[in-house]
């Protein structure tokens, strides 16, 4: 008998005992159900919680541009702002990759970052720089994506420019993720929105002069 065919043995062995324990029993249910669900003709991310971002997508939203409607506080859309200083406003996004997934935009309609004048652009690093602080107090992350996507080519679905803040976590990939392909999200956008104001505020409040 080799020795590769007992340590085979060995991991088989150890591995039926895992699927026997309670917690075996439980994962191996939750991988049969979804596999079963995958449809590997478009195999892609989607939340446990329903955002009902499809419809969203599918353009089942309201007449003109989105982010200008959460400026003027329009009842047509849902308000995440968090944030509003020197002409611009910081909100959460509502279909957010991670929790403090934050969207910076001006008050001033524009498609192109070179659209903004010096004192915009200004305004526009003292308020992402106050936004990092913010997150990293609250959330504590160990990195971020910051960048816009300038254009529909670009994957822009909103036509006003518009900076996405996204803390990044070690081990963001879970069971949930490459099992089922979707995404646990552990803190509701609602919830979110009272944390960070307060947070927004005191911070604020602290610096000054930011």
């Amino acid at each position: 008998m080799s020795t590769q065919f007992i340590r085979n043995k060995r991991i088989t062995v150890r591995f039926i005992k895992m699927l026997s324990s309670d917690f075996g029993s439980t994962l191996l249910n939750f991988m049969l159900a979804s596999l079963t669900r995958l449809d590997y003709a478009d195999i892609s991310m989607e939340y446990f919680f329903n955002f009902e971002k499809i419809a969203y997508l599918k353009g089942q939203r309201p007449e003109g541009c989105i982010l200008c409607l959460i400026r003027d506080r329009s009842d047509l859309v849902q308000d995440l702002t968090v944030f509003d200083r020197d002409g611009f406003s910081v909100s959460l996004n509502l279909y957010p990759y991670n929790p403090g997934h934050l969207i910076l935009f001006p008050h001033r309609h524009c498609t192109d970052l070179r659209e903004l004048h010096i004192d915009e652009q200004l305004a526009f690093h003292r308020i992402l720089n106050l936004s990092l602080s913010v997150l990293d107090r609250e959330y504590h992350p160990s990195a971020y994506n910051i960048g816009c996507n300038m254009g529909l080519n670009a994957g822009a679905s909103i036509e006003h420019l518009h900076y996405h803040i996204i803390p990044r976590y070690p081990r963001e990939i879970g069971i949930a993720e490459l099992f089922a392909g979707k995404r646990v999200l552990v803190e509701h956008p609602l919830d979110s929105l009272e944390r960070l104001k307060q947070a927004f505020e005191q911070l604020a409040a602290e610096s000054k002069g930011i």
